[in-house]
């Protein structure tokens, strides 16, 4: 038998806090979260590895390192309603629940979104709502949102996905310039986003997310 535990408690040691992510509720989240569950069975040994999980199409799964430090850059309330894009079988959605008054997850996949639900309720998600439907358009009917968290790199970020931010709300995204990604953070003033840098990261970029190429003749 694997101590799944074991590991999930040398992912924190190992990945999480030499991140400089010491903020409990994150610490806490991601010791109790089993990662395992929230992969494909095949993929059970590799669930706490250092780097990003390849789910195929372009999807992943964030490394623990990347979505530690986005959760720490957003300091997620427990008042606070987050809107969960790209959420795969839920794992980034049970983490943000712990944290957060209730999630709103969105995945396209429909193999994916079929099971989320089922295994969030296993594992301690009774407050996420699993919405099937495209990445890029959110959960509008939902929001408007206090936090906003893409999972997964983007080259370009919908306005569909801003405009569910809420006034003096917040969004992070990986965005990909080429090989190189940086994570920021926007901050919705006067109905403007401002974006502030808060780390290195990498990932595929969300199909859907692409930066549209000029039309040239």
């Amino acid at each position: 038998m694997t101590d799944y535990a074991a590991r999930r408690s040398v992912m924190v040691d190992t990945q999480v806090r030499p991140a400089d992510v010491t903020k409990f509720p994150i610490i806490d989240a991601m010791m109790s979260v089993p990662r395992e569950a929230f992969v494909p069975d095949e993929m059970r040994e590799a669930a706490y590895m250092g780097e990003n999980l390849d789910l195929g199409g372009g999807r992943v799964i964030l490394e623990p390192r990347t979505l530690a430090k986005i959760l720490d850059a957003l300091d997620i309330q427990g008042d606070e309603l987050v809107l969960d894009v790209g959420c795969a079988y839920g794992y980034s959605a049970a983490v943000i629940a712990r944290m957060a008054e209730a999630v709103v997850a969105v995945e396209e996949d429909p193999g994916m979104a079929a099971e989320a639900p089922g295994l969030l309720s296993d594992n301690g998600g009774d407050n996420v709502i699993v919405h099937d439907g495209p990445l890029s358009e959110g959960a509008a009917a939902h929001g408007p949102y206090d936090v906003v968290v893409v999972e997964g790199a983007v080259e370009h970020l919908p306005d569909t996905l801003i405009d569910q931010v809420k006034e003096g709300g917040r969004i992070a995204c990986l965005f990909m310039e080429g090989a190189l990604g940086a994570v920021r953070i926007g901050y919705k003033i006067d109905g403007e986003m401002t974006w502030r840098f808060a780390f290195n990261a990498g990932a595929p970029v969300i199909p859907g997310f692409e930066r549209h190429a000029a039309f040239t003749l």
